[in-house]
């Protein structure tokens, strides 16, 4: 039987680094197998669940690509095999009519904690028939009350629990609706299920989670419980550590290929190895090797994986992603050269693909403004006879490339019988509005001979009223 696998989330907001990593996990497992990946919405807290969770959820999963075989599936379109099961354990004796109202059951809570006892719910209406009529009830799953679950867990070995550490669960709340730990079970049930790789906060609801299939005759699946990511800082990872949300990993200019890179290590290793293609990770993906300890997030190990992969991807992947934080800046991309062949000079010149777009904006719009600093040094007076010079070279220049263009240049300079420095910093400036791009002569192939002589005029002109100013 090959693996399925799922990734389970609750729509109560976005997708976090937390969520990924296990999606990615569990999403490496299936395919290392050859087998399946589910993805399932758990939305039973109405309340909670919102539409645009929902689609975060699915926007950050696409984003990094990890796509499904099945699904999305909705917790709340099973509502109706939900109750069929509850109906069933409650005729067969293995789930009942509770009738203790929260403020009893509080009471009774406080009391045991006076006791020094594990906070429990009694046991009061597990055998009682004396059911009041017209009172609202809870449906409890009759827990057994001895014996122990036996956990074998790929992550953290053998777990066990004794049966009588737990309490009768609630399956059925008072309006109807059936509770998380019942559809989980329900659904992993009907869909196969053979492997749950989740964070190691559900745990304690493992055994719950067993002790319901068994009860109702379902095979039991292999469980993975992943640890918790840590800030830099050592704490639970949180908001205050900055992007936590998987889009705004992309917002801030990260290609999906170094985070899902990135998430990957975050517990599970391969010898030394630190660069893993996708294709890698499938090959390479054991749920035994990942680790029991916590990670700690590191940004700049992300900053970068992400540089390594904006610097070696094939510029046609980059650029993929690049086009949105182009689009992000109001930026025309018909309005200049190919993005491929602005990644190819920029791609060692920057951190995040966000940084990319906002450096290059010069290869597709006009600049209101030149740099302040690079225009105060470079645009002065002195540099006007150069510029004017300069120009006439470039605009004989019949075929327009780069090596053609580092002539013109390099001419002008011993035409005036002045170092390179001289001609190319003013021309940089005019040209890209800043005192920072790549080699002149493949910045200006980029652009077009008119644009080039355009943007020197405008250079001129800002000479001249800085002379006259």
């Amino acid at each position: 039987m090959s693996a399925v696998t799922r990734f389970a989330p609750s729509p109560t907001g976005y997708l976090h680094v937390g969520g990924a990593r296990t999606a990615l996990y569990s999403w490496l497992f299936a395919k290392s197998q050859g087998g399946e990946f589910i993805l399932r919405i758990e939305d039973t807290d109405i309340e909670r669940s919102t539409n645009e969770a929902k689609q975060a959820i699915l926007d950050g999963m696409l984003w990094l690509g990890l796509t499904w075989d099945k699904g999305p599936i909705y917790q709340t379109d099973r509502f109706d095999r939900y109750r069929e099961l509850i109906q069933k354990l409650e005729d067969e004796g293995l789930a009942y009519k509770c009738f203790m109202s929260s403020e009893e059951l509080d009471a009774i809570r406080e009391e045991q904690k006076l006791k020094g006892e594990k906070p429990r719910y009694p046991g009061t209406w597990r055998d009682r028939k004396d059911h009041p009529e017209g009172k609202p009830f809870v449906i409890r799953f009759k827990n057994p009350q001895e014996g122990k679950v036996v956990i074998n867990d790929h992550i953290r070995g053998k777990i066990e629990i004794n049966n009588s550490e737990l309490d009768d669960l609630i399956i059925q709340r008072s309006d109807g609706t059936p509770t998380y730990n019942f559809c989980v079970v329900v659904d992993d049930w009907d869909m196969g299920i053979t492997h749950v790789v989740r964070g190691e906060d559900h745990i304690n609801n493992t055994p719950r989670q067993i002790n319901i299939l068994q009860a109702l005759g379902a095979p039991v699946p292999e469980y993975a419980h992943v640890s918790m990511i840590l800030g830099d800082d050592g704490k639970k990872l949180s908001k205050r550590h900055g992007a936590v949300s998987v889009m705004q990993y992309r917002d801030d200019g990260y290609l999906p290929q170094a985070l899902l890179n990135y998430l990957v290590r975050l517990g599970w290793a391969h010898g030394d190895q630190e660069i893993f293609s996708v294709n890698e990770m499938i090959e390479l993906f054991n749920l035994d090797a990942i680790g029991q300890s916590a990670s700690a997030f590191n940004t700049e190990k992300l900053v970068w994986l992400n540089q390594h992969y904006i610097k070696t991807l094939p510029a046609s992947e980059v650029a993929a992603h690049a086009k949105w934080h182009f689009e992000q800046l109001h930026i025309d991309l018909a309005n200049g050269p190919a993005l491929e062949s602005v990644i190819a000079i920029q791609a060692d010149r920057v951190k995040t693909l966000k940084e990319l777009a906002e450096i290059s904006a010069y290869f597709y719009q006009d600049f209101d403004e030149f740099d302040a600093n690079a225009a105060k040094k470079h645009l002065r007076p002195v540099a006007k006879e150069p510029l004017v010079a300069v120009k006439a070279k470039l605009l004989a220049v019949e075929m327009w490339n780069p090596e053609n263009i580092q002539a013109a240049i390099n001419s002008a300079a011993e035409e005036l019988e002045v170092g390179m420095g001289k001609v190319g910093m003013p021309l940089r400036v005019a040209v890209t509005g800043s005192g920072n791009s790549p080699s002149l002569d493949i910045t200006l192939n980029l652009l077009s001979k008119e644009k080039v002589a355009e943007r020197i005029d405008k250079a001129l002109t800002f000479i001249a009223n800085r002379e006259n100013s």
